[in-house]
C-alpha cells in the first residue's frame, strides 16, 4: 500500500525537531525556511513567511489579508484591557452577524473577530468570496480581526490555536451555530481536546433560536444580508439576492430557511457601501 506523501507543514515540524533551519517544499522543490531558521532573523522581514514566527509584524496591514501563512491581525490590533476577550468565528454572513448582535446585547464589550480562509485562493469556505470582504466588514463594524489561513495538511484546531497567542486575554470561543447538533459536538470534542483551548469557554448565542426573531433582528439592524453562494440544485434563489422573508417564501419546503444545512450562504453589507468586491 502507497502511504501519502508527508504535507510541508508534517516535513516542517519534523525539520524542527531536528534542530533544521530549512526543509525542502515537497510540491515545488524550493528550500523553505523553517521557524527555527526565521528566528535567526530576530525580526519579522515583511514578506509573509511560511513559517514566520513574529504574526507577521512587518507584513502592512493593507497586504496582509493578501500576504501572510500564519494567524495575524487583519485590523489594528486592540489595547490590551483588563476584561476578558470574547473571540467570535467569523464567517462574512449573516449568522455570524447576529451572533455579533447578540453578544453585544449580551454585554460583551472586548470581542475579537476571528476569520478563517483559504491559504491559497484567499477566500472564506462557502461563503464563496475574498477575504477582503471581511476586512472590511471589521473596519465598518470597528471591531477588532484576527485571521487564519488555513494549509491543506495543517491540523484546523493547531491552526486555531496559534490564534490564541494574539489574543492571550481570550476566555470564550463563540459561534453562529443555530441547531445542527452535530456540528456543535465536533467543536465541543475538538477543541475540548487541544490543551490550549481545553479551559475556554464554548458560547452559541443563537442555539435554537427562534427563525422569525432571527429575521426580525436582522431587519432592524440596517444590514443587507446578499446570497453568495447557493447549491446547484437550488433554482429558485440566486447569487445576488438579498436574504429576506421573500426570499424564504421562495424556498421549497425541505430547504432550511436559513440555509443552516448548507444550502445556501450570505455576505453581510450595509448602505452607503464601499466598492462591492466580486464574489468568487
Amino acid at each position: 500500500m502507497n502511504l501519502p506523501e508527508p504535507s510541508c507543514w508534517e516535513l516542517h515540524e519534523a525539520a524542527c525537531a531536528r534542530g533544521d533551519f530549512t526543509y525542502n517544499d515537497p510540491d515545488t522543490g524550493y528550500v523553505v525556511f523553517t521557524r527555527l531558521g526565521l528566528l535567526q532573523r530576530e525580526r519579522c522581514c515583511g514578506a509573509g513567511c511560511r513559517h514566520c514566527p513574529f504574526d507577521h509584524d512587518a507584513v502592512k496591514l493593507a497586504a496582509r489579508a493578501q500576504k501572510i501563512q500564519q494567524a495575524a491581525w487583519l485590523t489594528d490590533a486592540p489595547e490590551r484591557t483588563d476584561a476578558a476577550v470574547t473571540l467570535l468565528f467569523w464567517s462574512g454572513g449573516k449568522d455570524s452577524y447576529l451572533a455579533l448582535r447578540a453578544l453585544q446585547r449580551e454585554g460583551h464589550a472586548n470581542i475579537v473577530l476571528l476569520t478563517t480562509f483559504d491559504a491559497h485562493s484567499r477566500t472564506i469556505a462557502h461563503q464563496e468570496f475574498a477575504i477582503d470582504v471581511v476586512v472590511e466588514q471589521a473596519a465598518h463594524l470597528d471591531v477588532p480581526l484576527i485571521g487564519v489561513p488555513l494549509h491543506p495538511g495543517a491540523d484546523y484546531v493547531e491552526q486555531i490555536a496559534a490564534a490564541l497567542d494574539l489574543v492571550p486575554d481570550c476566555q470564550r470561543l463563540c459561534f453562529g451555530d443555530l441547531h445542527l447538533a452535530h456540528i456543535r459536538a465536533w467543536r465541543e470534542q475538538a477543541f475540548a481536546h487541544h490543551p490550549r483551548t481545553a479551559d475556554l469557554d464554548l458560547v452559541f448565542p443563537l442555539w435554537n433560536a427562534d427563525y422569525d426573531m432571527l429575521l426580525t433582528d436582522l431587519h432592524a439592524s440596517g444590514a443587507t444580508s446578499i446570497v453568495s453562494a447557493v447549491a446547484p440544485d437550488l433554482s429558485q434563489i440566486a447569487v445576488g439576492d438579498v436574504f429576506d422573508a421573500k426570499l424564504q417564501a421562495r424556498l421549497p419546503a425541505h430547504v432550511d430557511p436559513f440555509g443552516e444545512n448548507g444550502e445556501f450562504h450570505t455576505r453581510i453589507t450595509w448602505s452607503p457601501s464601499p466598492p462591492k468586491p466580486d464574489c468568487l
